[in-house]
């Protein structure tokens, strides 16, 4: 099956929505399973991982919710297909490196994914839009239900579920949100919320998780252990987290408009006026210029942009979703001037931001003394 004809199409992406989606852009559940007496995929030999493959490929398929799924192995997708995965967090960086011996399954909505012999046997992830954890555990949940019957985990009565890092061990999920947090960043209050979230048990990456940094200020926030707690309280005690992290970030925001109004316009005109003006510019900066329009949007500063383009350009000026449509490959240089001239197209219809007068900005501080 051609993956690009499978995909959903970003804007249609971009228009899903959920709870607190202005902050919160994800939810995600990931599980971690293991096949009893089987080597895990770091030390298995290729004909142990294609054995694996062939085991567990077919009980996925056989689950109702995979009815009409892509199926692919990771030796016969393009590195262009799997650099669109990870820039749709649909596989990891790390399984995009994989070749013989793994694959992947998703299914049509494309909120419920496998990636075969990762890192571990069966990484299984759900994704919901906004905040809803619960609703991404329950997708989840019932579909290692369904395959604990058919495949035979590795697991311990005393320490659950085995995985190939000490980290998984235990219940082998991981729990996270990817949030856009553009207040915190402005108001240089995102260090200190990291450091104390990080005292929480739980840790926060960048844009695409470990090791990466966080572009167009989103970043991603999970638990750090998986042993001694159960699914619900990790999810519970993570829910709380983040429903505080969209209050500071809605106070950020809405500290910044009162009293220093002027910073975040000339945040938000300038990333305007690159974005709808530039020849050419990085994936980097992009990303950047379009959490500041995103913050626009949503604090009314463009009335007729709909944040849903924001956040399919987010999708579309990545680089392998750049290179995608073009036939020939393309240089770095070759990706920054395509990628300014489909901002500047997009974004031609859409006007200047649109400034309050500044006593409505100021809180009418600045009414003429009597």
């Amino acid at each position: 099956m051609n993956l690009d004809a499978f995909l959903i199409p970003p804007a249609e992406t971009a228009r899903r929505r959920g709870p607190h989606d202005r902050i919160v852009m994800s939810s995600r559940v990931r599980l971690a399973r293991n096949i009893r007496k089987a080597a895990f995929p770091g030390w298995a030999k290729k004909a142990e991982r294609l054995r694996v493959l062939e085991l567990i490929q077919p009980a996925i398929a056989a689950l109702p919710e995979m009815a009409d799924a892509f199926f692919g192995t990771m030796d016969r997708l393009s590195a262009l297909d799997k650099q669109i995965l990870v820039e749709r967090h649909l596989i990891s960086r790390e399984h995009a490196a994989r070749n013989a011996g793994s694959g992947l399954v998703l299914n049509r909505p494309e909120t419920l994914s496998f990636m075969i012999n990762e890192e571990d046997h069966v990484r299984m992830q759900a994704l919901s839009p906004g905040l809803q954890l619960h609703q991404a555990w329950a997708i989840i949940n019932g579909a290692d239900s369904a395959l604990e019957k058919k495949l035979d985990y590795a697991f311990s009565p005393e320490l659950g579920y085995l995985t190939a890092c000490p980290t998984n061990l235990g219940t082998g999920i991981r729990v996270s949100a990817m949030l856009h947090l553009p207040g915190l960043v402005l108001a240089e209050q995102i260090n200190p919320i990291i450091q104390s979230v990080s005292k929480l048990g739980l840790t926060v990456r960048g844009l695409y998780g470990e090791g990466t940094e966080a572009s167009g200020n989103i970043f991603q926030v999970s638990n750090q252990m998986t042993l001694g707690e159960s699914e619900a309280a990790i999810i519970q005690r993570l829910e709380k987290v983040l429903n505080q992290l969209i209050e500071h970030e809605e106070n950020a925001r809405a500290s910044l408009l009162e009293r220093k109004p002027k910073l975040v316009y000339n945040h938000v005109g300038r990333a305007y006026g690159i974005l709808a003006n530039a020849h050419s510019i990085s994936s980097k900066e992009t990303m950047n210029l379009l959490s500041l329009m995103r913050l626009g949007s949503d604090a009314g500063l463009f009335p007729e942009l709909d944040r849903a383009l924001v956040d399919e350009l987010f999708i579309l000026t990545q680089p392998a979703h750049l290179q995608k449509q073009h036939s020939e490959k393309l240089s770095t240089e070759e990706r920054d001037l395509l990628r300014a001239d489909m901002l500047r197209e997009r974004l031609r219809l859409i006007s200047r931001p649109v400034i309050p007068p500044p006593a409505a900005a100021e809180g009418g501080l600045d009414k003429p003394a009597d």
